[in-house]
């Protein structure tokens, strides 16, 4: 993911991007407006701009799917925010409250922050929403899926 920071995106559309990574197949305008409870117009009018960024692929009437760029950039996009929920367990925060805290700030943290986290951590594999993937890191080793 070279020449990606992870701040080049609001932080609604990456919410989008790991909706659509979460649900593993092309995903309707109307899943995505009912999953943010907006209005459908908001839901197309983002997806329009997202497209732009060669990270998904909008098929009228079929769906939208994420490209193997936007798979790997919203595969980081959940490393960050299970890396963050994980730091803040560690300072006593419940699941839930280091789940929610990590939501409200995650975009604005970079990702060689991340990275350091990571390496810090000893390159955990799992937090509390689930596994954490590697394929996306530059400072995990090898066999974790670092590069």
């Amino acid at each position: 993911m070279e020449g990606i920071n992870g701040l080049e995106l609001s932080p609604k559309k990456n919410e989008y991007l790991k909706f659509i990574l979460e649900q593993e197949g092309p995903v309707k305008t109307t899943d995505i407006s009912s999953q943010f409870k907006v209005d459908p117009s908001t839901t197309t009018k983002t997806i329009n701009e997202l497209s732009t960024t060669g990270l998904i692929q909008h098929i009228p009437y079929r769906g939208i799917s994420l490209t193997e760029k936007g798979r790997r950039y919203a595969g980081f996009l959940v490393r960050r925010h299970r890396i963050l929920e994980l730091v803040l367990t560690h300072y006593g925060l419940s699941a839930e409250e280091a789940c929610d805290a990590a939501s409200m700030f995650e975009g604005y943290v970079p990702k060689d922050v991340v990275d350091k986290m990571c390496n810090s951590l000893g390159h955990p594999t799992t937090s509390i929403c689930g596994r954490i993937e590697h394929d996306t890191c530059c400072c995990c080793p090898k066999d974790l899926g670092g590069r």
